[in-house]
């Protein structure tokens, strides 16, 4: 009898078969089409390294064909009603369950993920389209403001055609994070997915156009960086760019942007602390610390990779975080009791890889992992990895590695703890784990971080925003605040009275 990871194989297979068959297409103005030019580029399996598919590679013509079509699409898509709007988005909701067992198995073999987590990925996507198609039909409204003598009306309309540039480690619920306020605002979108993990941004595209989603309304063009995303950040007709990824390319993206005076969101990068103070429950901040890290292979923006551990129990809990880590399963992401699975690609295992050697060259003690780990398929496999010794000034406490490799580091006090955790160039998320109320209360509103969870894990909930300071980005997600960045503000003032006008010329 087959194995279920066996059984999970080759069912992905099957739903690989038309990518190795054919390619990986863009989708512009409702076709699918090859490059202008005819380029296409590889990507691999992280399992194996064994190539995938080839993937349209799309350049400056190719974005400006999508752009294009987009900017066309944008009168009719910004002219239909908001409930309109969310009938569509609800049925694309609707396929992408029907479909989640293909998004699923296509997303851990092209990113390494696993199944553990990946398995909710399209549940995940289909609620961030259900919960932006409920709030379509309010998407244009204002608010009242009464002034001396007048009164107020703002309104908001779609801003126009935009950008969506997503990254490659959970590339489809994000694209669906960023996908889906846009379209229930009314803009049309040009997606750039990540190159290294292209595979379920061509499903999705293909879902919306299924369901009935306008010609023209979503675009997908694959390419690199430096070609078909900077055409995308520098072209007149899109209004504004979504970008998630690293914090270098984010200020790139702002450079190219600024000629087009090109309206940007942007969710960058973390070093994330987690700050366990003598009082708090210790294994459920133990377990909080080795799931926000080590799930997802530790490759999130939003992991919490530093471990600030008050002193005077800083070597039980490093203790008790090594011992978790040490039984973390490490395997193939179709196998069902993988917890860790195989890096993005080599190029991303070899950065992991130096940074484990740099902290080990700093003086920081590895306490669990700390090396290559030889899983099914030899691909690019990494132990959960923990350093203590550490001090904040090493560059494995100051980087950010986005890999399995957590740093703690001990505080004396609330102020030591304080300054710690503000002593990075990041700021998107802290965890804070007390029993103490107050000052729970008092370290979180002093801690630089955009998103802060009190003993808790990051637990997200859709309308509260998303987004962080420093060099973790600029905007916020979710609820409300998406609208703001897809949709322009505009403000009526009504005289309710005949109020003296100033006479300048008689």
């Amino acid at each position: 009898m087959m194995s279920e990871r066996d059984v999970n194989i080759q069912k992905a297979e099957a739903y690989l078969k038309r990518f190795r068959d054919g390619s990986v297409l863009n989708l512009i103005d409702g076709k699918s089409v090859s490059a202008k030019d005819g380029a296409t580029f590889e990507t691999i399996s992280p399992i194996d390294l064994k190539p995938l598919a080839r993937v349209a590679h799309g350049k400056a013509s190719d974005v400006d064909a999508a752009a294009k079509a987009a900017k066309a699409a944008f009168p009719a898509w910004a002219a239909l009603s908001g409930e309109k709007r969310k009938a569509i988005l609800h049925k694309i909701a609707d396929h992408i369950e029907k479909r989640a067992e293909e998004i699923a198995f296509l997303e851990c073999v092209d990113t390494g993920q696993a199944l553990k987590f990946m398995s909710k990925a399209a549940l995940r996507g289909a609620e961030n389209f259900r919960f932006f198609a409920d709030r379509a039909p309010e998407a244009r409204d204002g608010k009242a403001l009464h002034g001396p003598g007048q009164l107020n009306v703002t309104t908001r309309a779609p801003i126009g055609p935009v950008g969506v540039i997503t990254p490659w480690n959970t590339p489809f619920m994000l694209s669906t994070w960023k996908i889906a306020p846009a379209l229930a605002a009314g803009c049309t979108v040009v997606h750039k997915p990540a190159e290294f993990s292209p595979l379920t941004a061509r499903v999705l595209a293909e879902i919306a156009l299924e369901v009935g989603l306008p010609p023209g309304v979503w675009n997908l063009v694959n390419g690199l960086g430096e070609d078909a995303g900077k055409a995308l950040t520098m072209h007149p007709d899109i209004k504004a760019i979504g970008f998630v990824g690293e914090s270098c390319t984010g200020s790139m993206i702002m450079k190219q942007g600024a000629d087009t005076l090109k309206r940007v969101h942007f969710e960058l990068g973390g070093k994330n602390p987690i700050v366990v103070f003598a009082d708090a429950d210790l294994e459920r901040a133990a377990d909080a610390a080795v799931f926000m890290i080590y799930s997802l292979n530790g490759e999130r923006c939003t992991s919490s990779s530093r471990l600030l551990v008050e002193q005077s129990i800083y070597d039980k809990f490093t203790a008790l975080v090594a011992e978790k880590a040490k039984r973390i399963p490490v395997g193939h992401p179709l196998d069902p009791k993988t917890v860790v699975g195989p890096l993005i690609h080599p190029v991303h295992e070899k950065k992991v890889l130096e940074y484990i050697a740099i902290g080990k060259t700093e003086g920081a003690i590895v306490a669990a992992g700390g090396a290559k780990v030889d899983g099914p398929g030899g691909g690019c496999y990494v132990a959960p990895t923990l350093f203590t010794g550490a001090s904040n000034n090493m560059r494995i406490a100051q980087e950010e590695i986005f890999g399995p490799v957590l740093t703690a580091i001990p505080f004396e006090n609330e102020a030591e703890a304080l300054g710690l955790a503000n002593d990075v160039a990041y700021g998107l998320t802290g965890y804070v784990w007390t029993r103490d109320v107050t000052r729970a209360l008092r370290f979180s509103e002093a801690l630089q971080a955009g998103m802060i969870w009190v003993n808790s894990e990051n637990i997200r909930h859709l309308p509260t925003p998303f987004g962080g300071v420093k060099n973790s980005g600029i905007g916020r997600d979710g609820g409300d605040w998406s609208f703001d960045f897809y949709m322009e503000t505009k403000n009526i003032a009504f005289a309710t009275g005949e109020h003296v006008i100033p006479k300048l010329g008689g």
